[in-house]
Protein backbone atom coordinates (compact mmCIF):
# COMPACT_ATOMS: atom_id res chain seq x y z
CA UNK A 1 0.00 0.00 0.00
CA UNK A 2 1.43 3.38 -1.00
CA UNK A 3 0.72 5.45 2.09
CA UNK A 4 1.73 8.77 0.50
CA UNK A 5 -0.68 8.19 -2.34
CA UNK A 6 -3.54 7.37 0.04
CA UNK A 7 -2.84 10.37 2.23
CA UNK A 8 -2.71 12.58 -0.86
CA UNK A 9 -6.06 11.29 -2.03
CA UNK A 10 -7.55 11.98 1.39
CA UNK A 11 -6.20 15.52 1.43
CA UNK A 12 -7.71 16.18 -1.98
CA UNK A 13 -11.06 14.90 -0.72
CA UNK A 14 -11.06 17.54 1.99
CA UNK A 15 -11.06 20.24 -0.64
CA UNK A 16 -13.71 18.76 -2.89
CA UNK A 17 -16.69 17.46 -0.85
CA UNK A 18 -18.85 19.55 1.41
CA UNK A 19 -17.03 20.90 4.46
CA UNK A 20 -19.35 20.48 7.42
CA UNK A 21 -19.93 23.56 9.41
CA UNK A 22 -20.97 23.53 13.03
CA UNK A 23 -20.33 22.33 16.48
CA UNK A 24 -21.57 18.69 16.56
CA UNK A 25 -21.52 16.13 13.81
CA UNK A 26 -22.58 12.49 13.85
CA UNK A 27 -23.10 9.66 11.42
CA UNK A 28 -25.78 7.66 9.75
CA UNK A 29 -27.84 7.56 6.65
CA UNK A 30 -26.24 8.09 3.27
CA UNK A 31 -27.00 10.92 0.84
CA UNK A 32 -30.14 10.59 -1.25
CA UNK A 33 -30.85 10.73 -4.99
CA UNK A 34 -31.69 14.15 -6.27
CA UNK A 35 -35.38 14.29 -7.24
CA UNK A 36 -34.69 15.22 -10.82
CA UNK A 37 -32.63 12.03 -11.15
CA UNK A 38 -35.37 9.69 -9.92
CA UNK A 39 -36.51 8.77 -13.42
CA UNK A 40 -32.93 8.13 -14.46
CA UNK A 41 -32.62 5.59 -11.64
CA UNK A 42 -35.84 3.88 -12.59
CA UNK A 43 -34.71 3.66 -16.24
CA UNK A 44 -30.98 3.07 -16.76
CA UNK A 45 -29.19 5.51 -19.01
CA UNK A 46 -29.35 4.41 -22.64
CA UNK A 47 -25.58 4.24 -23.00
CA UNK A 48 -25.17 1.72 -20.16
CA UNK A 49 -25.05 -1.93 -21.09
CA UNK A 50 -25.92 -3.84 -17.93
CA UNK A 51 -24.91 -7.12 -19.49
CA UNK A 52 -21.36 -5.84 -19.68
CA UNK A 53 -21.27 -3.94 -16.44
CA UNK A 54 -21.46 -6.40 -13.55
CA UNK A 55 -22.02 -3.59 -11.12
CA UNK A 56 -23.62 -5.95 -8.62
CA UNK A 57 -20.49 -8.00 -8.42
CA UNK A 58 -17.61 -5.60 -8.05
CA UNK A 59 -18.22 -3.15 -5.26
CA UNK A 60 -16.30 0.03 -6.08
CA UNK A 61 -13.84 -0.71 -8.79
CA UNK A 62 -15.97 -2.06 -11.60
CA UNK A 63 -15.00 0.05 -14.58
CA UNK A 64 -14.07 -2.23 -17.44
CA UNK A 65 -11.98 -0.36 -19.95
CA UNK A 66 -13.89 0.54 -23.07
CA UNK A 67 -17.22 -0.65 -21.71
CA UNK A 68 -18.19 2.32 -19.57
CA UNK A 69 -18.31 6.08 -19.97
CA UNK A 70 -18.73 8.79 -17.34
CA UNK A 71 -22.48 9.13 -17.85
CA UNK A 72 -22.88 5.42 -17.25
CA UNK A 73 -20.90 5.65 -14.02
CA UNK A 74 -23.59 7.90 -12.54
CA UNK A 75 -26.02 4.99 -12.41
CA UNK A 76 -23.86 2.25 -10.94
CA UNK A 77 -25.54 -0.02 -8.42
CA UNK A 78 -24.65 -2.72 -5.97
CA UNK A 79 -22.05 -0.73 -4.03
CA UNK A 80 -21.94 -0.92 -0.26
CA UNK A 81 -19.48 0.33 2.32
CA UNK A 82 -16.00 -1.20 2.25
CA UNK A 83 -16.26 -4.27 0.01
CA UNK A 84 -19.84 -5.10 0.99
CA UNK A 85 -22.55 -5.69 -1.59
CA UNK A 86 -26.06 -4.31 -1.99
CA UNK A 87 -28.75 -5.18 -4.55
CA UNK A 88 -27.75 -4.20 -8.07
CA UNK A 89 -30.86 -2.00 -8.16
CA UNK A 90 -29.38 0.15 -5.40
CA UNK A 91 -27.90 2.81 -7.64
CA UNK A 92 -25.52 5.49 -6.41
CA UNK A 93 -25.85 9.02 -7.81
CA UNK A 94 -22.73 11.07 -7.34
CA UNK A 95 -22.86 14.79 -6.80
CA UNK A 96 -19.87 15.48 -9.02
CA UNK A 97 -17.83 13.43 -11.46
CA UNK A 98 -14.52 14.71 -12.75
CA UNK A 99 -12.59 13.23 -15.64
CA UNK A 100 -8.90 12.71 -14.86
CA UNK A 101 -7.79 11.86 -18.36
CA UNK A 102 -8.36 8.69 -20.31
CA UNK A 103 -10.94 6.50 -18.60
CA UNK A 104 -9.97 7.57 -15.09
CA UNK A 105 -12.39 9.64 -13.06
CA UNK A 106 -13.02 11.07 -9.60
CA UNK A 107 -16.48 10.82 -8.05
CA UNK A 108 -17.49 13.09 -5.15
CA UNK A 109 -20.45 13.23 -2.81
CA UNK A 110 -21.32 14.03 0.77
CA UNK A 111 -23.77 15.64 3.16
CA UNK A 112 -24.17 18.11 6.01
CA UNK A 113 -27.06 17.20 8.30
CA UNK A 114 -28.22 19.47 11.16
CA UNK A 115 -30.44 17.51 13.58
CA UNK A 116 -32.33 18.37 16.74
CA UNK A 117 -33.27 15.47 19.02
CA UNK A 118 -35.25 15.20 22.23
CA UNK A 119 -35.10 11.88 24.11
CA UNK A 120 -37.48 11.85 27.08
CA UNK A 121 -37.36 10.18 30.50
CA UNK A 122 -34.83 10.31 33.34
CA UNK A 123 -32.01 9.11 31.09
CA UNK A 124 -33.02 11.23 28.10
CA UNK A 125 -31.55 14.49 26.87
CA UNK A 126 -31.97 16.96 24.02
CA UNK A 127 -29.35 18.30 21.64
CA UNK A 128 -28.79 20.19 18.41
CA UNK A 129 -25.94 18.61 16.47
CA UNK A 130 -24.61 18.30 12.92
CA UNK A 131 -23.60 15.16 11.09
CA UNK A 132 -21.29 15.30 8.09
CA UNK A 133 -19.56 13.13 5.54
CA UNK A 134 -17.50 13.81 2.41
CA UNK A 135 -16.37 11.02 0.09
CA UNK A 136 -14.04 10.91 -2.91
CA UNK A 137 -13.50 7.83 -5.09
CA UNK A 138 -10.89 7.70 -7.83
CA UNK A 139 -11.25 4.87 -10.34
CA UNK A 140 -8.59 4.00 -12.92
CA UNK A 141 -9.28 1.13 -15.34
CA UNK A 142 -6.38 -0.72 -16.93
CA UNK A 143 -6.14 -3.65 -19.28
CA UNK A 144 -7.44 -6.66 -17.42
CA UNK A 145 -8.59 -4.88 -14.31
CA UNK A 146 -9.19 -1.66 -12.43
CA UNK A 147 -7.80 0.32 -9.50
CA UNK A 148 -9.84 2.28 -6.98
CA UNK A 149 -8.74 4.63 -4.17
CA UNK A 150 -11.31 6.04 -1.79
CA UNK A 151 -11.37 8.38 1.16
CA UNK A 152 -14.34 9.19 3.36
CA UNK A 153 -14.04 11.92 5.97
CA UNK A 154 -16.16 13.71 8.56
CA UNK A 155 -15.97 16.77 10.78
CA UNK A 156 -18.03 15.05 13.45
CA UNK A 157 -15.03 15.07 15.84
CA UNK A 158 -16.10 18.67 16.48
CA UNK A 159 -18.86 17.13 18.59
CA UNK A 160 -18.45 16.28 22.23
CA UNK A 161 -16.81 12.90 22.68
CA UNK A 162 -20.10 11.37 23.81
CA UNK A 163 -21.96 12.40 20.65
CA UNK A 164 -25.72 12.83 20.77
CA UNK A 165 -28.61 11.37 22.83
CA UNK A 166 -29.94 8.01 21.60
CA UNK A 167 -31.81 5.99 24.23
CA UNK A 168 -30.65 2.39 24.75
CA UNK A 169 -27.63 2.82 22.46
CA UNK A 170 -24.28 1.68 23.88
CA UNK A 171 -20.72 1.28 22.65
CA UNK A 172 -17.26 2.87 22.80
CA UNK A 173 -15.78 5.32 25.33
CA UNK A 174 -16.12 9.04 26.08
CA UNK A 175 -14.17 10.89 28.78
CA UNK A 176 -12.88 7.56 29.99
CA UNK A 177 -16.35 6.10 30.62
CA UNK A 178 -18.52 3.74 28.55
CA UNK A 179 -21.07 5.52 26.36
CA UNK A 180 -24.67 4.66 27.32
CA UNK A 181 -27.91 6.14 25.90
CA UNK A 182 -25.87 8.18 23.42
CA UNK A 183 -24.27 7.64 20.02
CA UNK A 184 -20.61 8.42 19.51
CA UNK A 185 -19.43 10.63 16.59
CA UNK A 186 -17.47 9.46 13.57
CA UNK A 187 -13.72 9.81 13.25
CA UNK A 188 -12.15 12.37 10.90
CA UNK A 189 -10.97 9.53 8.66
CA UNK A 190 -13.84 7.12 8.10
CA UNK A 191 -12.05 5.38 5.23
CA UNK A 192 -8.65 5.66 3.61
CA UNK A 193 -8.26 2.60 1.43
CA UNK A 194 -7.67 1.23 -2.05
CA UNK A 195 -8.83 -1.76 -4.08
CA UNK A 196 -7.46 -3.61 -7.10
CA UNK A 197 -9.65 -5.93 -9.21
CA UNK A 198 -8.14 -8.38 -11.71
CA UNK A 199 -10.38 -10.02 -14.30
CA UNK A 200 -10.08 -13.81 -14.29
CA UNK A 201 -13.17 -14.70 -16.33
CA UNK A 202 -16.19 -13.02 -17.87
CA UNK A 203 -17.89 -10.95 -15.14
CA UNK A 204 -15.57 -12.45 -12.49
CA UNK A 205 -12.64 -10.84 -10.68
CA UNK A 206 -10.30 -11.44 -7.80
CA UNK A 207 -9.65 -8.40 -5.66
CA UNK A 208 -7.48 -6.99 -2.90
CA UNK A 209 -8.72 -4.18 -0.64
CA UNK A 210 -7.10 -2.49 2.29
CA UNK A 211 -5.60 0.54 3.93
CA UNK A 212 -4.89 2.26 7.24
CA UNK A 213 -8.63 2.97 7.68
CA UNK A 214 -11.19 0.66 6.15
CA UNK A 215 -13.94 -1.86 6.71
CA UNK A 216 -13.44 -5.64 7.00
CA UNK A 217 -15.66 -8.29 5.43
CA UNK A 218 -18.15 -8.44 8.29
CA UNK A 219 -21.86 -7.71 8.48
CA UNK A 220 -24.16 -5.86 6.11
CA UNK A 221 -23.23 -2.57 4.50
CA UNK A 222 -22.97 0.15 7.15
CA UNK A 223 -26.25 1.91 7.88
CA UNK A 224 -25.34 5.29 6.36
CA UNK A 225 -24.73 3.57 3.01
CA UNK A 226 -28.04 1.67 2.83
CA UNK A 227 -31.00 3.14 0.96
CA UNK A 228 -33.29 1.68 3.60
CA UNK A 229 -31.66 3.98 6.20
CA UNK A 230 -30.89 6.97 3.97
CA UNK A 231 -33.00 9.60 5.79
CA UNK A 232 -32.87 8.17 9.30
CA UNK A 233 -30.75 10.59 11.37
CA UNK A 234 -30.15 8.12 14.22
CA UNK A 235 -27.76 5.20 14.31
CA UNK A 236 -29.45 1.88 15.12
CA UNK A 237 -29.23 0.88 18.78
CA UNK A 238 -28.01 -2.44 17.30
CA UNK A 239 -25.09 -0.70 15.56
CA UNK A 240 -22.50 -2.55 17.67
CA UNK A 241 -24.02 -5.88 16.69
CA UNK A 242 -24.08 -5.35 12.92
CA UNK A 243 -21.74 -2.74 11.45
CA UNK A 244 -19.58 -1.20 14.18
CA UNK A 245 -16.44 -2.26 12.27
CA UNK A 246 -17.14 0.19 9.42
CA UNK A 247 -14.30 2.35 10.77
CA UNK A 248 -11.38 0.03 11.49
CA UNK A 249 -7.71 0.96 11.76
CA UNK A 250 -5.88 -1.55 9.62
CA UNK A 251 -7.74 -3.74 7.12
CA UNK A 252 -6.66 -6.18 4.42
CA UNK A 253 -9.29 -8.11 2.42
CA UNK A 254 -8.99 -10.60 -0.43
CA UNK A 255 -11.87 -12.10 -2.36
CA UNK A 256 -13.49 -13.26 -5.55
CA UNK A 257 -16.47 -11.39 -7.00
CA UNK A 258 -18.91 -12.39 -9.71
CA UNK A 259 -22.31 -11.17 -10.83
CA UNK A 260 -24.25 -13.47 -8.51
CA UNK A 261 -21.83 -14.01 -5.62
CA UNK A 262 -18.87 -12.72 -3.65
CA UNK A 263 -16.58 -14.58 -1.22
CA UNK A 264 -14.01 -12.69 0.86
CA UNK A 265 -11.84 -12.84 3.95
CA UNK A 266 -10.23 -10.09 6.02
CA UNK A 267 -7.61 -9.54 8.67
CA UNK A 268 -7.91 -6.36 10.70
CA UNK A 269 -7.53 -4.64 14.06
CA UNK A 270 -10.24 -5.77 16.43
CA UNK A 271 -10.18 -2.83 18.85
CA UNK A 272 -12.80 -0.15 18.19
CA UNK A 273 -11.70 3.48 17.67
CA UNK A 274 -10.86 5.45 20.78
CA UNK A 275 -12.51 8.72 21.75
CA UNK A 276 -9.78 10.89 20.18
CA UNK A 277 -11.17 11.07 16.67
CA UNK A 278 -8.87 13.48 14.80
CA UNK A 279 -5.97 11.05 14.34
CA UNK A 280 -5.28 7.76 12.57
CA UNK A 281 -4.68 5.08 15.17
CA UNK A 282 -1.96 2.47 14.77
CA UNK A 283 -3.12 -0.26 12.36
CA UNK A 284 -2.57 -3.91 13.26
CA UNK A 285 -3.80 -7.34 12.21
CA UNK A 286 -5.05 -9.35 15.19
CA UNK A 287 -8.58 -10.35 14.11
CA UNK A 288 -10.20 -12.03 11.13
CA UNK A 289 -13.53 -12.40 9.32
CA UNK A 290 -15.14 -14.17 6.37
CA UNK A 291 -18.23 -13.18 4.39
CA UNK A 292 -20.30 -14.65 1.59
CA UNK A 293 -22.78 -12.65 -0.48
CA UNK A 294 -25.35 -13.95 -2.98
CA UNK A 295 -27.43 -11.91 -5.42
CA UNK A 296 -30.20 -14.11 -6.89
CA UNK A 297 -31.69 -11.14 -8.78
CA UNK A 298 -30.99 -7.41 -9.23
CA UNK A 299 -33.49 -6.59 -6.47
CA UNK A 300 -32.02 -8.92 -3.84
CA UNK A 301 -28.80 -9.44 -1.89
CA UNK A 302 -28.16 -11.93 0.91
CA UNK A 303 -25.03 -11.98 3.09
CA UNK A 304 -23.70 -14.05 5.96
CA UNK A 305 -20.47 -13.40 7.85
CA UNK A 306 -18.43 -14.52 10.85
CA UNK A 307 -15.59 -12.89 12.76
CA UNK A 308 -13.30 -13.43 15.73
CA UNK A 309 -12.21 -10.06 17.12
CA UNK A 310 -9.50 -9.41 19.67
CA UNK A 311 -10.58 -7.18 22.58
CA UNK A 312 -12.92 -4.96 20.54
CA UNK A 313 -14.15 -2.92 23.52
CA UNK A 314 -11.84 -0.91 25.74
CA UNK A 315 -14.27 -1.28 28.67
CA UNK A 316 -13.83 -5.07 28.53
CA UNK A 317 -10.06 -5.74 28.52
CA UNK A 318 -9.12 -9.37 28.08
CA UNK A 319 -12.43 -10.14 26.41
CA UNK A 320 -12.59 -11.18 22.75
CA UNK A 321 -15.72 -11.38 20.63
CA UNK A 322 -17.06 -13.94 18.16
CA UNK A 323 -19.71 -12.36 15.92
CA UNK A 324 -22.09 -13.94 13.40
CA UNK A 325 -24.35 -11.88 11.13
CA UNK A 326 -26.85 -12.56 8.36
CA UNK A 327 -28.93 -10.10 6.36
CA UNK A 328 -31.22 -9.87 3.35
CA UNK A 329 -31.59 -6.67 1.34
CA UNK A 330 -34.26 -5.63 -1.18
CA UNK A 331 -34.41 -2.71 -3.60
CA UNK A 332 -37.20 -2.46 -6.16
CA UNK A 333 -35.33 0.03 -8.34
CA UNK A 334 -38.36 2.33 -8.02
CA UNK A 335 -37.88 3.85 -4.58
CA UNK A 336 -38.67 0.96 -2.23
CA UNK A 337 -35.81 -0.52 -0.21
CA UNK A 338 -35.73 -2.75 2.85
CA UNK A 339 -33.41 -4.86 4.97
CA UNK A 340 -33.82 -7.58 7.60
CA UNK A 341 -30.83 -8.73 9.66
CA UNK A 342 -29.78 -10.92 12.60
CA UNK A 343 -26.60 -10.87 14.66
CA UNK A 344 -25.22 -12.87 17.57
CA UNK A 345 -22.06 -11.99 19.46
CA UNK A 346 -20.36 -14.07 22.14
CA UNK A 347 -17.76 -12.86 24.63
CA UNK A 348 -14.78 -15.16 25.14
CA UNK A 349 -11.73 -14.87 27.34
CA UNK A 350 -8.68 -13.56 25.54
CA UNK A 351 -6.03 -16.13 26.46
CA UNK A 352 -7.75 -19.50 26.62
CA UNK A 353 -10.72 -18.68 24.36
CA UNK A 354 -13.19 -20.00 26.95
CA UNK A 355 -16.76 -18.73 26.78
CA UNK A 356 -17.76 -16.10 29.33
CA UNK A 357 -20.99 -17.65 30.54
CA UNK A 358 -23.87 -15.46 31.68
CA UNK A 359 -27.19 -17.24 32.13
CA UNK A 360 -29.18 -14.08 31.45
CA UNK A 361 -27.26 -13.60 28.20
CA UNK A 362 -28.05 -17.13 26.98
CA UNK A 363 -24.62 -18.65 27.69
CA UNK A 364 -22.83 -15.41 26.92
CA UNK A 365 -24.42 -14.84 23.50
CA UNK A 366 -26.19 -11.53 22.91
CA UNK A 367 -28.50 -11.42 19.90
CA UNK A 368 -30.05 -8.60 17.90
CA UNK A 369 -32.64 -8.23 15.12
CA UNK A 370 -33.07 -5.31 12.77
CA UNK A 371 -35.63 -4.43 10.12
CA UNK A 372 -35.80 -1.18 8.19
CA UNK A 373 -37.62 0.15 5.14
CA UNK A 374 -37.70 3.32 3.05
CA UNK A 375 -40.23 4.26 0.36
CA UNK A 376 -39.87 7.20 -2.02
CA UNK A 377 -43.56 7.85 -2.65
CA UNK A 378 -42.62 10.24 -5.45
CA UNK A 379 -39.79 12.64 -6.27
CA UNK A 380 -40.54 14.76 -3.18
CA UNK A 381 -41.92 12.56 -0.39
CA UNK A 382 -40.26 9.68 1.48
CA UNK A 383 -41.49 7.66 4.44
CA UNK A 384 -39.22 5.30 6.35
CA UNK A 385 -39.12 3.16 9.47
CA UNK A 386 -36.99 0.87 11.60
CA UNK A 387 -37.72 -1.83 14.17
CA UNK A 388 -34.89 -3.36 16.18
CA UNK A 389 -34.66 -5.74 19.11
CA UNK A 390 -31.52 -6.34 21.14
CA UNK A 391 -30.30 -8.13 24.27
CA UNK A 392 -27.93 -5.63 25.88
CA UNK A 393 -25.80 -6.13 28.97
CA UNK A 394 -24.10 -2.71 28.96
CA UNK A 395 -26.90 -0.38 30.06
CA UNK A 396 -25.46 -0.17 33.60
CA UNK A 397 -21.65 0.06 33.38
CA UNK A 398 -21.26 1.18 37.01
CA UNK A 399 -19.98 -1.93 38.78
CA UNK A 400 -21.73 -0.81 42.00
CA UNK A 401 -25.14 -0.75 40.35
CA UNK A 402 -27.41 -3.70 41.29
CA UNK A 403 -28.21 -3.96 37.57
CA UNK A 404 -24.55 -4.03 36.48
CA UNK A 405 -24.06 -6.52 33.59
CA UNK A 406 -27.72 -7.54 33.76
CA UNK A 407 -29.01 -8.30 30.27
CA UNK A 408 -32.20 -6.57 29.15
CA UNK A 409 -34.01 -7.15 25.87
CA UNK A 410 -35.27 -3.89 24.40
CA UNK A 411 -37.24 -3.12 21.24
CA UNK A 412 -37.20 0.24 19.44
CA UNK A 413 -39.93 1.29 16.99
CA UNK A 414 -39.16 4.28 14.79
CA UNK A 415 -40.98 6.02 11.91
CA UNK A 416 -40.03 9.07 9.87
CA UNK A 417 -40.78 11.33 6.93
CA UNK A 418 -38.62 13.44 4.62
CA UNK A 419 -39.56 16.08 2.05
CA UNK A 420 -36.94 16.54 -0.67
CA UNK A 421 -36.28 19.84 -2.41
CA UNK A 422 -33.62 20.36 -5.11
CA UNK A 423 -31.37 23.38 -4.64
CA UNK A 424 -29.17 23.35 -7.74
CA UNK A 425 -26.59 20.57 -7.32
CA UNK A 426 -27.64 20.06 -3.69
CA UNK A 427 -30.74 18.30 -2.38
CA UNK A 428 -32.38 19.55 0.81
CA UNK A 429 -34.40 16.99 2.78
CA UNK A 430 -36.59 18.32 5.59
CA UNK A 431 -38.10 15.81 7.97
CA UNK A 432 -38.31 14.17 11.34
CA UNK A 433 -38.74 10.92 13.24
CA UNK A 434 -40.58 9.60 16.28
CA UNK A 435 -39.56 6.55 18.32
CA UNK A 436 -41.09 4.45 21.10
CA UNK A 437 -39.67 1.55 23.09
CA UNK A 438 -40.75 -1.77 24.59
CA UNK A 439 -38.67 -2.73 27.62
CA UNK A 440 -38.81 -4.85 30.78
CA UNK A 441 -40.68 -3.34 33.73
CA UNK A 442 -37.45 -3.50 35.73
CA UNK A 443 -36.20 -0.53 33.70
CA UNK A 444 -39.17 1.74 34.46
CA UNK A 445 -37.52 3.33 37.49
CA UNK A 446 -34.48 4.27 35.42
CA UNK A 447 -35.97 5.13 32.02
CA UNK A 448 -39.53 6.07 32.96
CA UNK A 449 -42.69 4.22 32.02
CA UNK A 450 -42.88 5.29 28.38
CA UNK A 451 -39.79 7.13 27.10
CA UNK A 452 -39.93 8.40 23.52
CA UNK A 453 -37.53 10.04 21.11
CA UNK A 454 -38.08 12.75 18.49
CA UNK A 455 -35.90 14.32 15.81
CA UNK A 456 -36.29 17.10 13.25
CA UNK A 457 -33.67 17.63 10.58
CA UNK A 458 -32.52 19.49 7.47
CA UNK A 459 -30.24 17.37 5.32
CA UNK A 460 -28.10 19.00 2.60
CA UNK A 461 -26.63 16.39 0.27
CA UNK A 462 -24.42 16.47 -2.79
CA UNK A 463 -25.16 13.23 -4.63
CA UNK A 464 -26.01 9.92 -3.02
Amino acid sequence: MNMRFLIGTAAFALLAPIPAFAQDHQHHAAPQPEPEEAEAEAEPAPEMDHSKMDHAAMGHGDMIQGEMDHSAMADMGGEGSGTSRLPANEAMNHGAMLGLGGDANLMLHGFVWPVYTDQTGPRGDDKLYVQSMGMATMTVPFEGGRFMARTMMSLEPLMRHDGYPNLFATGEIAYGEPIVDRQHPHDLFMELAARVDIDIAEETTVFLYGGPVGEPALGPSAFMHRSSARYNPEAPITHHWFDSTHITYGVATAGIAAKRFQLEASTFRGREPDEFRWNIEAPKFDSWSVRGSFAPAPAWLVQASYSEMKEPEAQHPGENEHRTTASIHYNSGNGLSAMGAFSAKKAVEDHDDHDLVDADAHDGTLTAWLGEVSWDIDTRHTVFGRVENVANGELFPDEFSPLHEEVFRVTKFQAGYAYRLPLGPVTLALGGTAAAFAKPNALDAVYGDNPVGYTVFARFSLGD
